[in-house]
């Protein structure tokens, strides 16, 4: 079983390199699941509509996990309820429109894949404890059981929060991922109790930026220039930056994990 993970996918940069180079990876590397953040994906890097998540499925991706920015789009809390492959962090406020994880069958229905997506609670939008919500999302996803495979998108802004919770899932999830921050982290690898994990698994975006924002109005608003204007995604080459991890059928647990980076500077 391979599983293909890639980071949030930022405004229209990230949309066209996913566009080029998505069916090439999965006939390439026989990809039987796709999971991608699409909270960035729209125009202004903030939100994901309806169309751009149709065009992603239409692509090759099975599951779109998603973060703070989920709701920047109004037409998202419109279709989501419908859409059962778009993901909301499971630990917004109940009642929320959508679902936070879900079970989703593998490209040849041969198998079950849990998909659970949390949100951090530093530093981030208010939500309920991260921890106690995962706590109790295992209780309903479990592997072998449930599930034969399990994926964890934490999207989260410190690198402790993510590492924790990569610890509590060891040995109980397929693999645990950071995304948010934009950037890759180098500590790739299957921890102790088989569990594959990255603190962060970057983004699909021009890296020629700041963190998929335009470089030189981000400058100047950190000198707080007055000619600085709203932030707006870098519309330069694309990286796609995420992994792909290899499970054992028999246990569920990650047996090899692979970075994957394609295209634009940061592969240069």
């Amino acid at each position: 079983m391979k599983i293909l993970i890639l980071g949030d996918v930022m405004g229209q940069s990230g949309r066209k390199a996913l566009r080029e180079n998505l069916k090439k990876i999965i006939e390439k590397n026989n990809i039987d699941f796709s999971v991608i953040n699409g909270e960035n994906a729209a125009d202004d890097g903030k939100g994901i509509t309806k169309e751009i998540a149709d065009e992603f499925f239409s692509l090759g991706i099975d599951v779109i996990t998603s973060g703070n920015h989920i709701w920047d789009k109004e037409e998202t809390a419109k279709f989501i309820d419908k859409e059962k492959r778009l993901l909301r962090p499971a630990n917004l406020a109940e009642g929320s429109p959508g679902k936070g994880y879900g079970i989703f069958f593998s490209k040849d229905q041969k198998y079950k894949v849990g998909v659970i997506n949390l949100m951090g609670n530093i530093f981030m939008r208010k939500t309920d404890d991260v921890f106690k919500i995962a706590k109790e999302i295992t209780k309903k996803i479990k592997l072998k059981n449930s599930v034969d495979f399990s994926v964890v998108d934490f999207h989260g802004e410190i690198t402790s929060e993510k590492m924790a919770i990569g610890h509590f899932f060891d040995g109980i999830s397929t693999c645990v991922v950071g995304t948010h921050t934009h950037v890759p982290t180098a500590d790739t690898r299957i921890l102790e109790k088989g569990t594959a994990y990255q603190t962060d698994i970057g983004m699909c975006g021009d890296y020629n930026s700041v963190i998929g924002m335009n470089k030189e109005n981000s400058i100047k608003k950190f000198f707080k220039d007055k000619d600085a204007v709203r932030h707006y995604p870098s519309e330069g080459e694309g990286t796609l930056s995420g992994i792909i991890v290899e499970a054992n059928s028999e246990t569920g647990l990650a047996k090899k994990i692979s970075r994957l980076i394609i295209g634009g500077v940061l592969n240069k």
